[in-house]
């Protein structure tokens, strides 16, 4: 059950502490802090390269490189909280549509910004490579998108 801004102390939990990696994405907890510039539009962009989760079929590891874009709100996501809930998928098996977009549903559901994206950009296992794509609804108008910047699997091509 995820936890909502209301249901959140006011201190986060991970900032300028050490913290353990979460054993599951359910258990890991994402902490927001008030947005400095809550009146400007502008967007965030968080890149993860090296994303791991399980297959959950063979159970073998899939690996991804992860975009996430978004314009916020009245809060933003505190960056360290985000690498330790982007961890705890290391030991979580989910098919690449399943993880990508339910990473980026908790996140619009939680952090409530103005718009979300998310790209994640699987590497082949089985000679296919899967790419998927979710945002929270149309672009704000006058938000500045630059493309995610990974490249389709070529290959050797």
């Amino acid at each position: 059950m995820a936890l909502h801004m209301s249901d959140k102390p006011a201190n986060p939990l991970h900032l300028g502490r050490q913290s353990a990696l979460p054993a599951s994405p359910e258990e890991a907890v994402l902490d927001y802090v008030p947005n400095p510039r809550a009146g400007a539009l502008y967007m965030v962009r968080f890149a993860a390269p090296e994303f791991t989760s399980l297959c959950p079929v063979t159970g073998q590891p899939d690996f991804a490189h992860l975009v996430i874009d978004y314009a916020p709100g009245q809060t933003i996501v505190e960056s360290k909280s985000l690498k330790l809930f982007l961890g705890s998928f290391r030991n979580h098996c989910g098919f690449h549509e399943d993880v990508t977009v339910g990473i980026g549903q908790r996140l619009f559901d939680e952090m409530q910004p103005r718009w979300l994206r998310i790209g994640g950009y699987w590497y082949p296992r089985g000679g296919i490579p899967i790419d998927v794509f979710w945002q929270s609804g149309p672009v704000p108008e006058g938000l500045w998108t630059p493309e995610q910047g990974v490249h389709g699997y070529r290959g050797r091509g």
